[in-house]
């Protein structure tokens, strides 16, 4: 395989080699901004046991998955650029993940019953990713 078919990416410190035979996907983690600040008004006792059994749900499903997951991150808290400047803003974007598969229903197919899907009001959209 020549070198102009493979795709290159750094990861947290790892060089990752994607496959040229397998398409890429971008799946954003979203969860809309009232959605959270209800999730995050919970009593803290039960939002954590909450989010304990999904982190635990969340370790599994990347073990099940982890020959298409490429990378997975956190976002922080964004900032809004316009002509008119920078702003603070808000947006419904938690997390992105980047895996591989064969076609965008086999991707979208992964994340069917992903533990994000446990927090009311989320959703996960999937996306084919491209090189510029």
């Amino acid at each position: 395989m020549s070198s102009s078919a493979l795709y290159f990416m750094h990861s947290l410190g790892s060089a990752l080699i994607y496959s040229a035979y397998m398409k890429h996907f971008t799946a954003m983690y979203m969860m809309p901004v009232q959605g959270l600040d209800d999730w995050m008004a919970k009593p803290e006792e039960e939002r954590k046991a909450a989010e304990t059994q999904m982190k635990k749900d969340w370790d599994k499903w990347v073990a099940d998955n982890s020959s298409s997951i490429l990378n997975t991150i956190s976002v922080g808290k964004p900032k809004k650029i316009s002509a008119s400047g920078i702003e603070d803003s808000r947006n419904s974007i938690m997390m992105s993940s980047y895996v591989q598969a064969e076609d965008l229903d086999a991707a979208a197919g992964l994340f069917k019953n992903h533990p994000h899907l446990q927090i009311p009001g989320a959703t996960i959209e999937v996306m084919e990713s491209t090189p510029v």
